[in-house]
């Protein structure tokens, strides 16, 4: 087995891993890109990035054998960070293409309702709201602090105590969940600004 890398971003084809490498070389992290079972299986600490289509990542997954891999490595209390469609992978089945997720969390993926004056996806920056004690990777971070969004699906937990922040867009929505060693959020901390760099920083400290 290889030696155990402080960080593994997970690269299956099409996620958002520029950006993300960016603000874990910005806050010194020691990190590497993992693509097989293996590396997975070594990795320390991993985050899985995402842009895009739900339905097609997890076809990828299913095709480069990595589905069991994420399912181990989440099983073995490692910590694990999703981001964005990294968020929406974790839960039973997601709306987008009909697709079945790791199931991690028990829930759905819904998308947005697009009534009128929404406009889907969701792009910009909006607020994120979270108790004083916040989760450990929220510490620090103001409550009601501001982070980038671009998605048209949102995560809907059917265990509502795994929500550790939410947001307003039409509808209030959970941005951040966790559950375990595994915390993932809807917006992308690596274009956040000060408040995701803090977030990331959290991470790479975490002891769950």
């Amino acid at each position: 087995m290889s030696k155990r890398s402080s960080v593994a971003v997970i690269d299956y084809g099409a996620g958002n891993l520029r950006s993300v490498q960016t603000a874990l070389k910005f806050i010194g992290a020691e990190f590497s890109i993992a693509s097989n079972g293996e590396e997975i299986k070594s990795a320390s600490r991993l985050i899985f990035p995402g842009v895009g289509d739900a339905c097609a990542a997890l076809s990828i997954l299913r095709e480069r054998g990595l589905v069991q891999s994420l399912i181990e490595y989440y099983r073995s209390g490692r910590p694990f960070l999703g981001i964005c469609l990294g968020c929406q992978i974790i839960f039973d089945y997601s709306e987008e293409g009909q697709t079945r997720g790791l199931g991690l969390i028990p829930g759905v993926v819904r998308r947005f309702p697009g009534e009128e004056g929404l406009k889907v996806p969701h792009m910009g920056w909006n607020r994120v709201d979270y108790p004083e004690a916040a989760h450990p990777l929220l510490r620090g971070i103001a409550g009601g602090s501001f982070f980038y969004f671009v998605h048209s699906y949102y995560p809907v937990p059917q265990d509502k105590s795994v929500i550790i922040a939410e947001t307003e867009y039409g509808l209030k929505f959970s941005s951040g969940v966790a559950a375990g060693n595994l915390a993932a959020f809807q917006f992308h901390p690596e274009k956040s600004g000060e408040s995701g760099l803090k977030l990331l920083a959290n991470f790479i400290a975490w002891k769950p």
